[in-house]
């Protein structure tokens, strides 16, 4: 089977910030991606998965990130949340995943942890997990996901090109009523201060088919339901979310990354989903540039030195050095994180093939024929 085009594919060239190699999240150096994905039809119907971001691989639960959270609109959940509102810390794997399964999915983060022996901060790494529904086509009386699933998604975690479309955590997604799921892109972003790499990676499960819209042109509106025929009623339609990761390798404190993340909802917009009442549309971002030891074996590790002898278990016994990008040379960040969800959801949209699923609802794909035609009138 050919594999679907990307956006850059069909000679679509979003924004002016180039992309990265892999125009993926995974061009921010370090990074991995992993995907569990769960396409059964008994004794119950699923359509399901997970999938995780390491932010900086394997090394990932010794050396944590500064992060922060946005949300657009709050009908959906996102672990974690307290704690990194306090801190501006984030350590260990991010992951997506269903609505109802991602109570087990937290656990399981904690119990890979012990079991895989990774260095932990003493409690104080709480797992952050987000979730879109994905009911139309998965069957949520029944768990179809095991703590073996998010163990096989964490040990796959790669670096490289990241799959897209019905896959992981996106499997069972539905994005402006033609088949969802996971999408990525990326930027190479120029500052007065160097050049940075940003990458997006969406679970993307929002919006009408009214709404769509591809560099400004209502593209949604000219692929009418007698061509593709919509997935649900007028009710369900704007029933949605959208979760958004933001990662970048440029030097931001906790409250720059906060300001990154409110510009996802920009790229969202400008895609055609506007935070519907009933939507969940909750963006996370951090920054890898300056490692923050989870503990004194770790920060010695950094400094290259054995932990102080006075050292706590808990702590790092030593300070953190930080860099900083000064807020004058933001904007091209900012920018660009709105170009790559932009582009990200575009990815996800043209990756995503027809499935049917719970009670024989099919989802359709969008059509890329129609996709590139319609993009000359853009």
């Amino acid at each position: 089977m050919t594999p679907r085009p990307r956006l850059r594919d069909l000679g679509i060239t979003p924004g002016h910030h180039p992309p990265g190699p892999l125009n993926a999240i995974t061009d921010v150096p370090g990074l991995t991606v992993g995907h569990a994905t769960v396409l059964r039809d008994a004794p119950a119907t699923a359509r399901t998965g997970i999938t995780v971001i390491l932010p900086r691989g394997r090394d990932s639960w010794a050396n944590r990130c500064f992060a922060a959270s946005h949300t657009f609109n709050g009908n959906g959940e996102m672990t974690g949340l307290h704690y990194l509102h306090e801190t501006g810390i984030f350590g260990g794997p991010f992951a997506i995943t269903n609505t109802y399964e991602l109570g087990m999915v937290r656990d399981a983060l904690i119990r890979y942890m012990f079991d895989r022996g990774l260095p932990n901060a003493g409690g104080n790494d709480l797992p952050v997990v987000a979730e879109t529904w994905d009911g139309w086509l998965s069957d949520l009386s029944v768990p179809h996901l095991t703590p073996a699933d998010v163990y096989a998604a964490l040990d796959s975690a790669a670096p490289g090109r990241v799959p897209e479309g019905s896959v992981g955590g996106g499997t069972g997604m539905i994005c402006h009523e033609f088949k969802g799921g996971i999408g990525t892109a990326s930027r190479l972003v120029t500052t007065k201060s160097g050049t940075y790499t940003l990458g997006a990676l969406v679970q993307a499960n929002q919006g009408g088919r009214a709404e769509l819209r591809l560099d400004g042109f209502p593209i949604g509106r000219h692929i009418p339901t007698s061509e593709v025929p919509t997935v649900w009623g007028e009710e369900f339609a704007s029933s949605s979310s959208i979760i958004v990761v933001l990662a970048t390798d440029a030097p931001l404190l906790p409250v720059q990354c906060r300001r990154l993340a409110q510009r996802a909802t920009v790229g969202v917009a400008q895609v055609g989903s506007y935070g519907h009442d009933a939507s969940g549309e909750i963006f996370f971002a951090f920054s890898t540039a300056t490692p923050i030891p989870a503990t004194a074996a770790a920060a010695a590790s950094l400094a290259g030195s054995s932990p102080p002898a006075n050292s706590q278990s808990k702590g790092v016994g030593s300070l953190t050095p930080l860099l900083m990008l000064p807020n004058e040379h933001i904007n091209p960040l900012l920018d660009a994180a709105a170009e790559a969800t932009a582009e990200a959801i575009w990815n996800c949209l043209l990756a995503a093939e027809t499935m049917t699923g719970l009670e024989g609802h099919t989802v359709y794909g969008i059509p890329i024929e129609r996709v590139k035609e319609l993009s000359r009138r853009s």
